[in-house]
């Protein structure tokens, strides 16, 4: 009871409080405009964060993380253009439900079913906390490493169809941030004898070049659209109604995205996949999937807004992020040298669950806004897309002098940013490149610091963990390597 009202106490603080508000509200209202999305928002937003306390920084990333998958619906119901890339799915029965004059209800439905699947989520990963506290110190740093190392498996194989282009940037992402002084002894390291790469190439900047610079030249580039939202008639409020007669779509979904979420490099893709699929079997509706089915649009917002809180479990109990924006977010924690991993929850569980409770206020404050704010929200939705290029554009470069007043970093960023708009345009994978920055340097450290105590290889899998990640490495590599082969088999034939 104690550490409850601790924690908050912690949250009741008026910084707190205005991150909790400026998160929920600014998340929603980046995630309705298309184009932007949270991880541009958190780029930008990060070296901001620098300067504030742990949990107020996070407060607000974990905000617009969340909230903007509420917005997302909005442009994905109403003129079939998702606000984030994994609403990409609710267009499918969203838009029809628009065009046959159920713009309000599909808004409604979307809500509902996002904020049953956030709570949800959130629920199992306050339950989980035991578990993770008493599993957390098993993990020393062979363990670590290995998980590092599952991160990197994952997120190669689950880019069907992309898994070498994703392994390659995967690579580069682990080179990159070999550059400048080594962690341990600190000899420099593929700098050339040029003093400005003797520090490294910062993971803010390249964040920053990839996610926001090359969003605001494609931008730019493109053609301004005239988004003309349809006029909604009804009431809001009435979907969720809807949404709670719907357990047998919503538990599962909701589950779905607690699962994925857990698991590094996998996220809300899979989880609407697996969920979509399951709630066309069981909803003895299957053959309006994709026309306008109301199920349909609940499977996909219930698991995509399971996702966040628990992509929050790899990050806080081992200090291994699943995805991009939880990479950035360690980031903020390295900061302010609040380590996240298997101490974390021994020694700082105040804080963690500071973090939880965060959760649940960042989507009760994101849902009540919605309720009050929807018919606004709908003209976000029209602001010109080189008019957004050019604002991203200056808070980006802003962003990324304000952290070493260099403007070396403005020149590596707008570079990164360029190598991002041709990734775009090729349809290649960005994230395998901050993973591998993220992931390799935890690998390098770990992998270094468990030297001294194995004397070979085996050693590595020696300890029952080990062997248990160990053993997961080599399925999933195993699995992926027979699908390979089924899938060639099947073309030949």
């Amino acid at each position: 009871m104690e550490l409850l009202l601790t924690s908050l106490s912690a949250l009741a603080r008026i910084d707190v409080a205005i991150a909790l508000l400026i998160g929920s509200v600014g998340g929603v209202i980046i995630g309705a405009i298309p184009g932007v999305g949270p991880a541009i928002a958190i780029a930008i937003l990060l070296p901001a964060t620098f300067a504030m306390e742990p949990i107020v920084g996070l407060t607000l990333l974990l905000g617009v993380y969340g909230s903007s998958m509420y917005g997302g619906a909005i442009p994905a119901i109403l003129i079939n253009t998702p606000g984030t890339a994994v609403n990409a799915l609710t267009t499918y029965d969203g838009y029809p439900m628009t065009k046959r004059g159920e713009a309000t209800r599909a808004l409604s439905l979307a809500f509902g079913a996002s904020f049953c699947g956030a709570i949800i989520s959130i629920i199992a990963l306050m339950s989980l906390s035991p578990v993770l506290a008493a599993v957390a110190p098993m993990f020393g740093s062979r363990e670590i490493f290995l998980a590092a190392l599952l991160g990197m498996v994952l997120v190669v194989v689950t880019h069907r169809g992309q898994a070498l282009a994703a392994g390659a940037l995967l690579c580069l992402g682990v080179f990159i941030n070999t550059i400048g002084l080594e962690p341990i002894r600190y000899t420099q390291r593929f700098t050339f004898e040029q003093t400005w790469l003797a520090s490294g190439i910062d993971l803010i900047v390249v964040v920053l070049g990839l996610f926001a610079l090359s969003q605001a030249f494609l931008l730019m580039v493109g053609e301004d659209e005239d988004n003309r939202p349809p006029p909604l008639v009804g009431r809001i409020f009435d979907g969720f109604k809807e949404v709670l007669r719907m357990p047998k779509i919503v538990l599962p979904s909701a589950g779905f995205g607690v699962v994925m979420g857990m698991i590094p490099g996998v996220g809300e893709f899979l989880a609407q996949f697996f969920s979509y699929s399951l709630a066309r079997k069981i909803s003895g509706n299957g053959e309006n999937f994709g026309k306008g089915a109301p199920e349909g649009l609940v499977a996909s917002e219930a698991a995509n807004n399971a996702v966040p809180a628990a992509a929050m479990i790899p990050l806080l109990a081992l200090g291994i992020p699943g995805e991009a924006l939880t990479a950035m977010m360690l980031s903020v924690f390295y900061v302010h040298n609040v380590i996240p991993g298997p101490q974390l929850f021994t020694n700082q569980f105040d804080f963690v669950l500071s973090l939880y409770l965060a959760l649940i206020a960042l989507n009760i404050l994101a849902f009540v806004f919605l309720l009050g704010a929807t018919r606004w929200l709908t003209h976000v939705v029209r602001i010109p897309n080189r008019f957004l290029g050019m604002i991203i554009l200056i808070l980006s470069f802003v962003g990324v002098y304000s952290l070493r007043n260099s403007i070396v970093d403005c020149a590596i960023a707008a570079a990164f940013g360029m190598f991002g708009l041709m990734l775009k345009r090729l349809s290649l994978p960005i994230v395998p490149i901050i993973l591998g920055m993220v992931l390799g340097g935890i690998m390098e450290v770990k992998f270094r610091t468990s030297m001294a105590r194995v004397d070979n290889i085996f050693g590595f899998i020696e300890r029952p963990v080990a062997q248990v990640l160990f053993g997961i490495i080599v399925i999933v590599l195993g699995a992926h390597i027979y699908s390979l082969v089924r899938a060639k088999k099947s073309e030949e034939v």
